[in-house]
């Protein structure tokens, strides 16, 4: 316990002597902050496009897994006769649930995002929908589309499977695409503190052979700059995640209407994803200011 409390004294201890060997303004101050700001405002964006294609994956498989359609195409004379025998198929299909033919102000609902509102349906030729509900065992696409075939000439059964399997590959390869983004900016940052670490450390050489002069330990000057680069990590973190989150915040609500792109963004609990970025970022600036100082002072003598 106490070896782990010694560990974190750099985090929480008191502002030492061997805080003035670190600079407190300058290139090292800005560029570590400025970084830790940019990086945790892009995490914020890769980690909502993460949870965003993970909840459309998901309503994707949920609501098309179970759903089929059947589109009746046939003389204006044979549709309600071919309707009647496709939903007397379906009442005899083992697997179907439920199965209804959508009315003409449902077709001209579905239309109107194309076509506009005033689409006269009633004088259209279009295709009859019938709606298929499947249980949980589900019902043999293959011999229905058979049966259908010889019953019905006119009706095509489409259970979805075609475009719903990509459409969720898809959204499903975004999200990894979303994680991986957060690795590799949690490698660069961890880069780029690393590398101001070193510089820092490089230019205050004679200052640290100075303090070795007057009996200072390794762990007493690595300690300040452990400190220090954690503390300006966090704050830099801090800044960026509130702009991401506000950025986030202010972008159009999800609608189920407009698809995808208005549901970039948290829900729920999700929000509290954010507050993890900026302990994260801290934590990953205290091991990778703790390893560079250590391995730079071993090449100070």
């Amino acid at each position: 316990m106490i070896a782990r409390l010694s560990i974190l004294a750099p985090l929480f201890g008191g502002r030492s002597g061997a805080d003035r060997v670190v600079p407190s303004t300058g290139p090292t101050a800005l560029l570590t902050m400025l970084t830790a700001a940019a990086m945790a405002f892009l995490a914020i964006f890769a980690l909502a496009l993460a949870m965003a294609t993970g909840r459309l994956a998901d309503r994707w498989a949920g609501s098309l897994e179970r759903s089929a359609t059947i589109r009746i195409s046939a003389p204006a004379d044979q549709i309600d006769r071919q309707t009647a025998k496709v939903l007397e198929v379906l009442e005899q299909t083992p697997g179907v649930e439920f199965a209804r033919a959508t009315t003409p102000d449902e077709t001209r609902k579905l239309l109107e995002p194309w076509l506009g509102p005033d689409l006269p349906v009633e004088d259209l030729p279009l295709p009859q929908l019938v709606e298929v509900t499947q249980s949980e065992a589900g019902f043999d696409a293959e011999g229905l589309h058979l049966r259908l075939a010889a019953e019905a000439p006119g009706a095509v059964l489409d259970d979805h499977e075609r475009w719903r399997a990509p459409l969720v590959a898809s959204a499903e390869r975004i999200r990894a695409i979303g994680l991986l983004s957060l690795a590799l900016i949690t490698g660069a940052t961890a880069a780029m503190i690393t590398l101001a670490a070193q510089a820092a450390l490089a230019a205050n050489g004679q200052v640290i052979r100075a303090l070795r002069l007057i009996g200072a330990e390794d762990r007493y000057i690595a300690r300040a700059f452990v400190r220090r680069f954690t503390l300006r990590t966090l704050a830099g973190a801090l800044a960026g995640t509130f702009a991401g989150a506000l950025a986030i915040a202010l972008m159009p609500a999800a609608e189920e209407e407009a698809g995808f792109l208005t549901g970039l963004g948290f829900q729920g609990l999700q929000w509290l994803w954010p507050l993890a970025i900026p302990a994260l970022a801290a934590i990953l600036a205290f091991v990778a200011t703790r390893m560079a100082a250590f391995r730079v002072l071993r090449t100070v003598r």
